[in-house]
């Protein structure tokens, strides 16, 4: 244990050196990526939905490229580490297992260089880069900038402050692992559906996949959308 230690903070010191910043409000901060790629999914017939494809790619690699974009540094946490060697990524397990996307979100602080960790989870196909740009800009003053959609807040495609891991480590002890529990202890900026609607009219960054009928809905979008994006090709060519 002590060894992993020593080793996991070498390498976040290393990395802190090379972390490059993002601009908040004329603020330079360094902001890492951190994508949660859990196991198996028993409603998925205990397949390990990430790795499921739409289109050309599996969901994690849809995923991942979105991040790798926005950030120099982007961590995989994930207990299963083989299973996500292909995305040649910096991989790190859970320091406390069986805790959860809380577990998670405390293990992806832990290990990033980033003053600002951006969390999402590893079944999310249709990410926006633009939406997660808006979300980055409002960083300065906030442990937290979370979109709240339909009523409901979504603390899986979220910005997380260093200065969160107190509070974490609260939950952590209490056995409490819904993350947004310990956001009324935080400086928290929520951010509202109607705002990153200019990105993806459809809000479809938010769209997980849990079940059979969630990734034949993914599957026929992202048909459409490749179909829509051939129509305009064909168009500007022909002008």
């Amino acid at each position: 244990m002590l060894k992993q230690f020593v080793i996991r903070t070498f390498l976040k010191a290393f990395r802190i050196m090379f972390c490059p910043s993002h601009h908040v409000n004329d603020k330079a901060v360094s902001v890492s990526g951190i994508l949660l790629a859990g196991g198996e999914s028993s409603r998925m017939g205990g397949i390990n939905k990430a790795l499921l494809k739409i289109g050309d790619h599996s969901i994690v690699e849809l995923v991942s490229h979105v991040l790798q974009e926005i950030f120099s540094e982007v961590l995989v946490i994930t207990n299963s580490p083989r299973d996500f060697e292909f995305l040649e990524l910096p991989m790190f397990r859970d320091i406390i297992p069986g805790r959860g996307s809380l577990g998670g979100l405390y293990t992806g602080l832990k290990a990033c260089a980033g003053d600002y960790a951006f969390l999402v989870a590893c079944d999310m196909p249709f990410l926006s880069k633009e939406a997660i740009m808006y979300i980055l800009e409002r960083a300065q003053g906030y442990d937290v900038v979370v979109p709240r959609i339909s009523g409901m807040l979504e603390p899986l495609h979220a910005l997380y402050s260093q200065r969160c891991l107190p509070y974490i480590e609260e939950l952590l002890a209490a056995e409490d692992l819904k993350i947004i529990d310990f956001f009324h202890k935080a400086k928290v900026l929520e951010v509202p559906g109607e705002d990153l609607q200019q990105f993806d009219p459809q809000l479809l960054f938010i769209m997980n996949i849990n079940t059979p009928d969630d990734l034949n809905e993914a599957r026929e979008l992202d048909k459409k959308r490749m179909e829509r994006q051939a129509n305009v090709s064909c168009f500007t060519e022909s002008q």
